[in-house]
């Protein structure tokens, strides 16, 4: 786990926002073995028992008050709030873009009016990756994908954040770094619960794939990400020499691998199943995504229809993308 030791950071307390999310939680419960006081902020109660040395405090980030009042006497912020990663959420927009842009806004404001010098914001390589085909992409030579050509919201609100957080390093703060993180297994989109998982195959709706077994892309193990978000903490402190003021990095266990033999293989293996045997053409599972999509939109006021794919969660599976994480191996250890 986390190689920081107390005393390393020059910071004593941290605030946690989307604390009670599967991140938020694990990286509270890091920071408080590693001897900081942690305040965990969630608009959602945590279904985890709250670690020692770390309190619960129950608030929308896009409350300014409410925020503002939890970070008393905070030194570092961890922003990893969000919405719309996946499933029908991708579908509502303005929750996406008040929560993923306006309440960014607020968390920024709280930390230059607090004073907060150190905010370390959990992004996505969605901002950077929207169907293009992207090989060992780095820092240096990877761009933000077009705003307008982003098939989901999500994606869209995520990279503008992005670029107010690394803005906002000209502001007082002076110690801003963004995260680009891989998806985690249980945020693609035909993983699920167990339960589900078991349903679907029994059902045989799991006997189709529509992707290249050779197609390769990164994922996290959670504690790596806890690791990288408290190295990027240390990384802006005096004795680090605020190397990653202002900074953006890729972050991933370190492997380009198959979506087939990680994720697939093991779990049809697990349930007793044979894997997908039956190829179905990727444009066409892109066509009925995106009608799923508008029909979950014409039919939301009337009945709620799930979309069971979304054209971003398509384009995951079936496009390479991989990235090289070798400023974060040299910049933050």
């Amino acid at each position: 786990m986390p190689s920081a030791h107390p005393g390393t950071w020059e910071i004593s307390k941290v605030l946690v926002t989307g604390g009670a999310g599967y991140l938020g939680h694990n990286l509270g419960l890091a920071l408080t073995k590693l001897g900081y006081t942690v305040i965990l902020f969630d608009i959602h109660k945590p279904d985890w028992d709250v670690p020692s040395r770390a309190t619960f405090i129950q608030g929308d980030i896009r409350d300014y008050k409410s925020l503002y009042d939890a970070c008393e006497g905070v030194d570092c912020v961890f922003h990893a709030a969000s919405f719309g990663m996946s499933g029908y959420q991708q579908l509502q927009k303005k929750q996406i873009e008040s929560i993923n842009i306006g309440g960014t806004q607020v968390v920024i404001d709280v930390c230059i009016h607090r004073n907060i010098r150190r905010l370390i914001y959990t992004s996505t390589v969605n901002v950077i990756f929207g169907g293009n085909c992207i090989e060992e992409g780095d820092e240096e030579t990877t761009t933000y994908y077009p705003l307008d050509k982003q098939l989901d919201h999500y994606s869209k609100t995520k990279a503008i954040a992005d670029q107010m957080i690394l803005e906002a390093n000209e502001s007082p703060l002076k110690g801003t770094v963004c995260l680009y993180g891989p998806p985690a297994a249980n945020h693609c989109p035909i993983a699920g619960s167990s339960h589900m998982q078991q349903a679907n195959a029994e059902k045989g709706l799991l006997c189709f794939k529509f992707w290249n077994d050779q197609t390769k892309m990164n994922w996290i193990h959670l504690y790596n990400l806890v690791e990288a978000h408290i190295l990027a903490a240390e990384a802006l402190t005096a004795s680090k020499g605020y190397i990653a003021s202002g900074k953006a990095y890729f972050i991933h266990d370190g492997e380009h691998v198959s979506f087939q033999e990680w994720f697939l293989h093991p779990m049809f293996e697990k349930l007793g199943f044979p894997d997908p045997w039956i190829t179905i053409p990727c444009c066409l599972v892109y066509a009925v995504a995106f009608i799923l999509e508008y029909l979950h939109i014409f039919l939301r006021p009337f009945v709620s229809l799930d979309p069971l794919l979304t054209r971003h969660e398509v384009m995951k599976i079936a496009v390479v993308h991989t990235f090289r994480i070798d400023k974060a191996g040299k910049e933050l250890g």
